[in-house]
């Protein structure tokens, strides 16, 4: 018995985060496919450390991130940057909005200096906090702040442009 009800703990914790954290995987690796192995690693990762019970998502974000540098650094990174013939993957869901402004998001995300966009992404599709960002990214509070306060101005710029 305890058994499912672990498991319905885990498949519903899993329901409710995995999309943030999947969106947040994608950002920090090169491909889709890299992305989803991260991000299964990281998951059972930080449902392990916190014993079965639901980890904080400050958690879960820090151990995506360290699992895509360790990818990165296990992978030949000239190797890597030769399949980018490929076509970009899509990063948010289809129902987001509609495609002209998911693309227009997208591309200025990922056209955002890595750090603001990195801040961006924790924040808003993440929900964390300033002081989890900090946490999360290895920066005092005012830098995740600033990082955060600077993206979002790029992307307001870019999209008033893009979208006008």
């Amino acid at each position: 018995m305890q058994h499912d009800e672990s498991s319905n703990r885990w498949r519903d914790w899993l329901s409710r985060n995995a999309e943030k954290y999947l969106l947040y995987a994608r950002q920090q690796t090169r491909c889709n496919a890299d992305a989803e192995d991260v991000l299964q690693e990281a998951l059972v990762e930080s449902w392990k450390r916190c014993d079965g019970c639901e980890p904080a998502d400050a958690l879960v974000f820090a151990t995506i991130r360290r699992r895509a540098i360790d990818l990165s650094r296990a992978n030949d990174r000239r190797g890597r940057r030769e399949q980018t013939d490929q076509p970009a993957e899509q990063w948010f869901a289809p129902d987001v909005a509609e495609w002209d402004t998911q693309r227009a998001l997208e591309q200025a995300v990922k056209n955002l200096p890595p750090m603001h966009a990195e801040a961006v992404t924790l924040k808003i599709w993440g929900g964390l906090s300033f002081k989890e960002i900090a946490e999360t990214t290895g920066v005092p509070l005012n830098t995740a702040a600033s990082r955060y306060r600077y993206g979002i101005e790029a992307l307001r710029e870019t999209l008033k442009e893009a979208l006008s």
